[in-house]
């Protein structure tokens, strides 16, 4: 039997996903690979996928096209598509790409920031210090609110949804297991310290403490694949 007729039954215990959209298409099999349920190295056949999925074969091509665009999937010429295994490496060339991009935006947002955007950063770091990740769904909602209020101005489109999907991809991946509360502790400290560099108006030490940010946030991602990697 097949990983993605195993899917299905999965799904039946309680997994189901919103099926009234074709990006859910796209939503749907992307989690499947990041929880497993479509195996490393795993073959993906765009009719079993269409079946299984109730839909026509072209959303499951679009999807596909999209997640091998992100890395999730890896296509060669007369095999098809298959999974590609979320593994170190994986975390750790999206976060390479992170410490390029959020530094960059960082420093931006520092040029244009008013004083009711560091109200805002200030009462959002309140909530989340508040909170103290007693709910990791609701910390995560928080902390996203905190950086796309830093972010969301800026010029440059690309690089937002760029950062807007790494941190959708990161996060799935998180949400497999609780955050340490080493990191817990550091992820609060440095939100501080990015608020007193934006007020201080000093781009460059923000953008340190941002790299920073990415860079704990990736090892400790990696740091709990190992571990997870060890104990099965």
């Amino acid at each position: 039997m097949s990983a993605i007729t195993n899917i299905s039954q999965a799904r039946a215990v309680g997994d189901e996903q919103p099926e009234d959209a074709e990006s859910s298409v796209y939503e749907r099999l992307r989690d499947d690979i990041i929880n497993g349920r479509l195996v490393a190295n795993e073959r993906l056949k765009v009719s079993e996928l269409a079946s299984r999925m109730g839909t026509s074969t072209n959303p499951i091509r679009e999807a596909l096209q999209q997640l091998r665009g992100e890395g999730f999937v890896l296509m060669t010429p007369n095999r098809g598509a298959r999974v590609r295994p979320i593994d170190e490496e994986f975390v750790r060339d999206i976060c390479e790409i992170e410490v390029l991009i959020e530094p960059a935006l960082t420093r931006w947002f520092v040029g244009i920031a008013t004083l009711q955007d560091i109200d805002d950063l200030e009462r959002i770091q309140m909530e989340i210090e508040t909170l103290n990740y007693a709910d990791e769904e609701q910390h995560s909602d928080l902390d996203l609110q905190f950086h796309r209020l830093m972010y969301d101005r800026h010029y440059n489109r690309h690089a937002v949804d760029l950062w807007v999907r790494h941190r959708q991809i990161l996060g799935a991946i998180g949400r497999g297991f609780p955050t340490p509360l080493s990191r817990r502790a550091n992820v609060l400290e440095e939100h501080r310290q990015l608020i007193a560099c934006i007020k201080a108006q000093d781009a460059e030490e923000a953008a340190r403490v941002i790299g920073q940010h990415v860079e704990g946030s990736g090892r400790s991602i990696i740091e709990r694949l190992r571990l997870k990697k060890r104990q099965s």
